[in-house]
């Protein structure tokens, strides 16, 4: 207000994952008007916008621009859609609102690239659909209720296309699986990449749990799946984000704990493939490399220096728990595997391999 009104405000509910917050305002007599949200998807790449702020305490600030980008991943979250713009955004006009030309509100302008701290025509904003699905359940449950899946994912490369017999990399590939979440009762499986979820494409990693996100707590949805090279849909209830970071907190707190596997002292069969020294995960193995009780598989005691598996990152004290899909629990299970995939002409090999504590991951591994 030009008069410096203060107006009372009190603070309806936060969400730190956006960085959205919602106040309710005692107006005392003033009659304010309400800004309007606008559709962010039908904004195109070109169209004119007009940032409003108060950069560096200067008052209330007007610049315009065109929308530079869309969907753009800045690492500030899991959630990272934000509209780019060259409408200048300095300190100061985080928060304020980002308007197309008929007046409505299409974006929450929220961050910076700059080396200087200043504008260099690089900023980005929350699209509304986004902001206005958090602003309406702060409203309704002062806390935010988004969707979850109950998965670890990780990309789909060109080499795990390949070795999964997909024709494109795309989709989320599933690596594990949240103990007690939605889908713990092997409707979807370490191994299956996501590729459609409630009718949306899932075209990359990032795309899934933003669209789950936005997804009722407790609906039920049809998930495209691709399992062993087949396309095939499951029907899965989504629980609560916010249930399921409790559940994940506690997978990490009770995980990492030494088990008592097999006997004390037998012999532990070893070999050698693809740059990597394996051997039987056995009570001896488990206790050198603190390997928790319910990992299986075949324990990677060394890891030659420039090899392929090096490359991969892989590191001893890993466990080999499928190879291409097959679950291997000896050393000559995944000799016997990695012989196959060679003589059916395959250049990688597609190991599932799991942490100390358990947590799993796909890894592809040239053969030739």
């Amino acid at each position: 207000f030009s008069d410096n009104v203060t107006l009372k405000a009190k603070l309806v509910g936060t969400d730190t994952k956006t960085d959205i917050a919602v106040l309710k305002v005692d107006p005392k007599g003033h009659k304010l008007t309400a800004v309007k949200f606008g559709d962010s998807n039908t904004m195109r790449i070109g169209d004119w916008v007009m940032a409003i702020g108060n950069p560096f305490g200067l008052g209330g600030t007007v610049t315009v621009g065109i929308i530079s980008a869309r969907n753009r991943d800045i690492n500030a979250g899991p959630y990272d859609d934000f509209i780019q713009t060259d409408a200048a955004i300095n300190r100061g006009n985080s928060g304020g609102p980002l308007f197309n030309m008929n007046g409505e509100v299409i974006g929450i302008n929220t961050a910076i690239i700059s080396p200087s701290g200043g504008s260099i025509g690089i900023g980005f904003a929350i699209p509304s659909q986004l902001a206005a699905g958090v602003v309406e359940q702060l409203r309704q449950y002062g806390e935010t209720r988004r969707g979850w899946l109950g998965v670890r994912i990780q990309p789909v490369t060109n080499d795990i296309a390949e070795s999964l017999g997909m024709k494109e990399p795309k989709g989320a590939l599933v690596a594990g699986i949240i103990k007690g979440g939605p889908v713990d009762n092997g409707q979807i499986q370490p191994g299956d990449v996501v590729i459609k979820f409630d009718g949306k494409d899932i075209r990359d990693m990032r795309d899934l749990p933003r669209v789950v996100a936005e997804s009722p707590v407790g609906k039920a949805v049809d998930v495209v799946i691709v399992r062993k090279g087949v396309e095939q849909t499951v029907k899965v209830t989504l629980g609560r984000l916010e249930d399921g970071e409790k559940l994940a907190e506690g997978e990490n707190g009770s995980a990492g704990k030494k088990g008592q596997g097999a006997e004390e002292g037998k012999p532990v069969a070893t070999a050698s493939v693809l740059g990597m020294s394996i051997g039987e995960l056995d009570a001896a193995t488990r206790a050198k490399f603190g390997i928790a009780a319910d990992v299986s598989g075949v324990v990677v005691t060394d890891v030659a220096k420039n090899s392929a598996a090096a490359e991969r990152g892989i590191q001893p004290g890993e466990v080999i728990t499928e190879i291409a899909q097959e679950s291997v629990a000896t050393p000559k299970d995944v000799l016997d595997r990695i012989g196959a995939l060679k003589e059916q002409g395959r250049k990688n090999a597609l190991l599932m391999l799991a942490s100390k504590s358990g947590e799993l991951r796909f890894v592809t591994i040239r053969m030739d």
